[in-house]
């Protein structure tokens, strides 16, 4: 019997989520340049933003990726690295900085996210000691 990460979907989830993100926070302004919806700060799906439906989506990976887990460093960074996510996304019309920690937030969570993949599947696998 093959023994699987519990929460290994939820990794991979917060890596999409993060990765989309980017993405969209590249590409949008690129979009915008050249058309009538430069005028608009935020794509909306109905009256939901998208930067807040990125927030939930990661912040629910985080959460199902980190609530059994061992590991407080592992815990530690992917809660801190969704409240950097999470502030820069709300604040990112304020002030510019935002925008840049936006990007180190969502890097970081793919980073944490990759780690955990790392410790609960790679790992035991190689018969490393990670902990």
């Amino acid at each position: 019997m093959k023994a699987v990460h519990s929460h290994g979907r939820a990794d991979y989830i917060g890596i999409l989520g993060s990765v989309l993100c980017i993405i969209h926070c590249i590409l949008v302004p690129a979009l915008a340049l050249g058309s009538s919806v430069a005028t608009h700060n935020h794509a909306h799906i109905g009256l939901i933003s998208l930067d807040y439906l990125f927030i939930l989506i990661n912040g629910i990976a985080v959460y199902y990726a980190t609530r059994d887990h061992r590991s407080t460093g592992i815990r530690v960074l992917l809660w801190s690295a969704l409240v950097i996510f999470a502030i820069s996304l709300i604040f990112e019309g304020r002030h510019q900085v935002f925008s840049w920690l936006g990007y180190v937030g969502s890097a970081l969570l793919i980073i944490g996210h990759l780690i955990n993949l790392y410790i609960c599947q790679i790992a035991p696998r190689l018969k490393f000691k990670t902990r």
